[in-house]
């Protein structure tokens, strides 16, 4: 993953993070599916840096 594609997942799941913590005060359902979105983002996030480097093993064969 080239690095302003992965400075921009540590961002944005910094940020999702960040309203997590700050809607666990306010609302137990939106800290909820903040927590959710946050996990399957930072998972998409895994699962694209994994295609990628595939791809390049793939192609310096």
């Amino acid at each position: 993953m080239n690095k302003p594609l992965g400075l921009l997942f540590a961002v944005v799941s910094m940020l999702l993070l960040l309203g997590t913590a700050i809607a666990i005060d306010y609302n137990g359902w939106l800290a909820s599916g903040l927590a959710v979105l946050s996990l399957a983002f930072i998972g998409w996030g895994f699962a694209l840096k994994s295609k990628i480097a595939r791809r390049r093993e793939i192609q310096q064969r």
